[in-house]
């Protein structure tokens, strides 16, 4: 046999595979693990219940301290029970709807109103409250039905807010463009917030529900609810700054602004 030619290609070295040693988690770490994971499963159930359970103890505290002791369950019982309180409050508040039905209930109402109404302080109070209570609690109304996005405080800064109600009054009459009522709530107490009277066409509305929008709020942003609009809108851009400062610019090309040193040109 000939001896191979020195100018004979040799195949290369085949590579050595190194394997790298999975290092598998200590007992530390997997304790901590399953300690966090059982807070995630538990915490938000017993918070839920902690708070039902403080709102069912202090109604029933309130209707017990008005309750005459014959008909308290625990006047014949050894032990109170829990919820009574609850349950008597909506069978009165049942009760009072059904009497203010009616032709003498709604004569008691309007007498109970006229007396309010006399009073200097309590008249104000009262008309804010009642026409706040129709407006929310209406079948037709529209108050915090959609989820918006605003610019607020300042051009290209973006807060959630929800629409409270078409304006009307003075403030539309001497606004130029239509504009609503929206409310921006702060974070985590959606309560609280501020009312803004945006145009129109500067609001966008969001395809989430008020209940997610909410949640967002309440949670500083942690809680986050799924985009839900079809894949072909999800590509089109709406919230945009120079989009708002400019109409005609498309959402998908937008041209930034002028350096003022470029616009300032000197006249030959």
């Amino acid at each position: 046999m000939s001896a191979p030619s020195s100018g004979a290609k040799r195949p290369p070295p085949k590579k050595k595979t190194v394997r790298k040693a999975v290092r598998k988690p200590s007992l530390g770490s997997r304790l901590r693990g399953y300690f966090l994971a059982g807070i995630l499963v538990t915490a938000p159930g017993a918070l839920t219940l902690y708070v039902a359970w403080l709102f069912v103890t202090f109604v029933d505290g309130q209707v017990g301290a008005i309750l005459p002791p014959r008909y308290s369950p625990s006047t014949y019982l050894n032990f109170d029970i829990p919820g009574f309180g609850v349950v008597v409050l909506l069978a009165a508040l049942t009760a009072i709807g059904a009497l203010t039905a009616g032709l003498a209930g709604r004569l008691l109402v309007r007498a109970g109103e006229g007396i309010l109404n006399r009073m200097p302080v309590i008249r104000g109070i009262y008309a804010a409250l009642k026409q706040l209570f129709e407006t929310v609690l209406s079948n037709q109304s529209s108050a915090f039905r959609q989820c918006v996005l605003v610019e607020y405080p300042r051009r290209g800064i973006w807060a959630l807010g929800f629409i409270s109600g078409v304006t009307e009054g003075e403030v539309q009459d001497l606004t130029a463009e239509e504009v609503v009522n929206v409310f921006l709530p702060t974070t985590p107490n959606p309560t609280s917030g501020f009312l803004l009277f945006v145009p129109r066409s500067d609001v966008i509305v969001l395809s989430m529900t008020v209940e997610e929008g909410i949640k967002m709020v309440i949670s500083g942003g942690i809680v986050v609810p799924p985009d839900r609009r079809p894949k072909d809108m999800r590509k089109v851009k709406l919230a945009s700054a120079a989009l708002s400062e400019n109409r005609g610019v498309t959402p998908t090309a937008v041209s930034p602004r002028p350096h003022p040193a470029q616009t300032d040109t000197v006249e030959s």
